[in-house]
């Protein structure tokens, strides 16, 4: 991602469990990837998963999300982190747009701060309604 940036790319990340790979985060990629010229994708790993979204989660493992998200034509990487919120990775990777969901805003965005402070900007894009994990994982379960 460092040599995309220098290479004048404009690299865009954002970050999710993407747990259950369905419609809602197909749409929320691609429109991401929009945003910029290279997608890059920080996914929780099974630890933080378990810890965010309890002891049933992940429905799939690390390697799995990790490796359905990479086979996305919109989504130019992926890389793993084990904390609960993203912060050391993008602080790292000080990316120039940092996108999340509607369902955040400026104030909730870990790492906004960082892009900022930075030049970069923090975007929010309009989730696709009914579409959640959560909600599947509720329906399969009836």
């Amino acid at each position: 991602m460092l040599k995309w940036k220098s290479q004048g790319e404009k690299v865009v990340f954002t970050n999710g469990c993407f747990d259950i790979l369905h419609l809602g985060h197909i749409d929320y990629l691609e429109k991401a990837k929009a945003l910029g010229s290279k997608l890059v994708v920080g996914l929780n790993d099974n630890p933080s998963v378990k810890r965010l979204k309890g002891e049933e989660r992940p429905i799939n493992n690390e390697n799995a999300r990790a490796r359905m998200l990479a086979a996305l034509a919109f989504v130019d990487g992926v890389t793993l982190f084990s904390e609960d919120t993203p912060k050391e990775l993008i602080t790292y990777l000080i990316p120039n747009i940092l996108v999340k969901g509607s369902d955040y805003d400026l104030s909730n965005i870990v790492g906004a701060d960082i892009v900022l402070a930075n030049g970069g900007e923090v975007k929010t894009i309009d989730l696709v309604d009914g579409y959640s994990t959560t909600n599947l994982i509720q329906k399969l379960k009836k």
